[in-house]
């Protein structure tokens, strides 16, 4: 798809440059300006007498292909950007069940973060001492 968008644009750029030489060439409704200062009278030579008319046409012809070609190599680009691949120009994502473990080795916090510890399965109960008899120092 990529290439028929750069033979599109390419096309598109020698269909504007046209059109820019046929309204150059075209008279000024004056008969002065631009249009006489950059051929308007070899235009004349060159399409006989119905100058006018033929440059006319040509200006609308050119015209539509420039705005119909335009729009298709927009859709193009849009087509082209919606249906891109996104893992060719960016790095894989991996989720963290597919990294290998390795065995022996500890994970360190991250800095700036404390390990959660784990509570221990079985915590002894803290017996409250019992008063010993008086008499037994005797």
């Amino acid at each position: 798809m990529s290439i028929l968008i750069d033979i599109g644009t390419v096309i598109l750029i020698i269909v504007s440059v046209f059109l820019i030489m046929v309204v150059l060439a075209q008279k000024a409704s004056s008969d002065g300006g631009m249009g006489a200062a950059m051929g308007g009278g070899m235009a004349e030579a060159a399409f006989g007498a119905d100058t006018s008319n033929v440059l006319t046409k040509s200006t609308i012809n050119l015209a539509v292909v420039f705005f119909v070609l335009s729009f298709f190599v927009y859709l193009g680009q849009v087509y082209q950007h919606k249906h891109m691949n996104h893992a060719t120009g960016a790095l894989p994502t991996i989720p963290a069940s597919a990294l290998p473990v390795i065995p022996g080795a500890t994970t360190a916090p991250a800095p700036g973060v404390s390990p959660a510890v784990a509570p221990a399965a079985t915590a002894p109960t803290a017996v409250a001492p019992t008063a010993a008899p008086q008499n037994a120092n005797k």
